[in-house]
């Protein structure tokens, strides 16, 4: 049974919330962003807006993924981190 989309961008917020607050995260972490940002963006009632966010989440999982350092990738993307979280704050 697929999650609703609320319940989709709260796994992000959770998500993005535990790497901004520890500074660390797993790649499987990763891999679950990039299948609950795909799914979002496939979602017809998702707003270009939130769309060109969740692009940016989904790069921010791909390359902290593929990264030598996941920590180091999560700690240099705070800022980011941070505003993505109030993003999704406005948009459930």
């Amino acid at each position: 049974m697929p999650i609703q989309y609320n319940d989709q961008l709260n796994l992000i917020k959770d998500i993005l919330s535990e790497h901004q607050s520890e500074c660390c995260g797993t790649v499987a972490e990763c891999e679950q962003l990039e299948r609950v940002v795909k799914s979002l963006m496939a979602n017809t009632s998702t707003d270009q807006q939130t769309k060109a966010i969740l692009e940016n989440i989904y790069t921010y999982s791909q390359s902290g993924k593929n990264s030598t350092s996941l920590n180091q990738h999560i700690q240099s993307h705070q800022n980011e981190l941070s505003q993505w979280i109030q993003d999704i704050d406005t948009f459930s």
